[in-house]
């Protein structure tokens, strides 16, 4: 079996240490665009061999459809809420989808968050002149949604006589 060096050799792929997602490649910036235009080459169709065509004039509304899987489910006082329990978010497009998620759900259910340390910061949060950065709750209570953290869930939402069990294992 070849060794992992020699698997490497050549490759210009930087290593992604564990746990953390690649970053995005960024899109390419063209030089002298043509205003109106996304590229030089849509220019020179529409100069040319698609010139009898409209340009840009249609919009088309389009959705991507994903499932989501919440973490904990529960009716509660006639409301399904489902719980998503959250060490973290790793990088906006993670918390981005929960703004999309809470925005299709029909009003009998609800997403709510139960944050392992609400006070963490949100990724790439800007440092704020009192030297914070933006938390998960703070995140969570912006954008409307619910949260709680383990000592502050309510006692008809758990098993509370394993609380203090809970707690002191934690």
């Amino acid at each position: 079996m070849e060794d992992e060096s020699a698997l490497n050799e050549g490759s210009h792929m930087k290593k992604v240490r564990k746990g953390y997602r690649k970053p995005r490649v960024k899109r390419p910036v063209e030089k002298n665009l043509i205003k109106g235009y996304d590229s030089n080459w849509e220019y020179e169709l529409h100069s040319g061999i698609l010139d009898a065509w409209e340009f840009h004039v249609d919009k088309v509304e389009y959705t991507i459809s994903h499932k989501y899987e919440p973490d904990f489910v529960k009716e509660i006082e006639g409301k399904k809420i489902l719980l998503e329990a959250k060490g973290r978010f790793w990088d906006s497009a993670e918390y981005s989808k929960y703004i999309w998620i809470a925005k299709v759900l029909p009003d009998d259910v609800e997403l709510v968050f139960l944050f392992a340390n609400p006070n963490s910061p949100m990724p790439a949060a800007k440092v704020r002149k009192d030297g914070t950065r933006r938390t998960h709750g703070e995140w969570a209570s912006a954008n409307n949604f619910r949260w709680f953290s383990e000592q502050t869930i309510p006692d008809n939402w758990i098993t509370a006589k394993n609380r203090e069990d809970f707690k002191d294992e934690h």
